[in-house]
C-alpha cells in the first residue's frame, strides 16, 4: 500500500452555521459547500475547499451520534481526523489489519461518496485516521 493524497481534515463543531461563518469571515474560504446529513453515520457534514484539501465540518446529528463525545471533552470543538485516499480500500484495510492496527468496522460509504474505514488513533500515532477509496475520475482537484 501507498499513502495517498491528504483529501481532508475533519473538525467536530457544535453549529456548522457558526463555523461557516468563521471559515467565511476570518479563513478566507470561499467555496463552502451546503451542509448534508448523513445519518448512517449520525453527522451532518459541510465541505469547505482549500487549494490543496477540504476541510469537513461535522456537527452531531441525534442523540447517537459519536461526536458528542468528542465535543464533551472539547466543547469548542477542533481536529477530529485526518483523512488520507487509497486505489483500494480493501487492499488497503488488509494492509492496516497485517500491521497490527486496530480498524473500526467495515467499510462503509463516506461523505464523498466513496468506501471508507477508520483506524484507532492508538495505532495511528494518536490520530484518528480515515482511510478513503478515491473516487473514480478524481483528477486531485476537488
Amino acid at each position: 500500500m501507498k499513502l495517498g493524497r491528504l483529501n481532508h481534515v475533519g473538525v467536530a463543531t457544535p453549529s456548522i452555521a457558526d463555523a461557516i461563518v468563521h471559515y467565511r469571515e476570518v479563513m478566507g474560504a470561499t467555496t463552502i459547500h451546503e451542509p448534508f446529513d448523513l445519518p448512517a453515520q449520525g453527522v451532518k457534514v459541510c465541505f469547505v475547499d482549500t487549494p490543496n484539501a477540504q476541510i469537513e465540518l461535522i456537527e452531531p446529528l441525534g442523540e447517537a451520534s459519536p461526536i458528542h463525545g468528542f465535543l464533551a471533552k472539547n466543547p469548542a470543538g477542533g481536529q477530529h481526523h485526518l483523512c488520507y485516499e487509497v486505489p483500494d480500500i480493501h487492499a488497503a484495510k488488509a494492509w492496516f489489519e497485517a500491521k497490527g492496527a486496530r480498524v473500526l468496522g467495515e467499510p462503509r460509504i463516506g461523505a464523498h461518496g466513496t468506501p471508507i474505514f477508520f483506524v484507532h488513533p492508538r495505532d495511528m500515532g494518536g490520530v484518528l485516521t480515515e482511510i478513503m477509496e478515491t473516487p473514480k475520475g478524481d483528477d486531485g482537484s476537488h
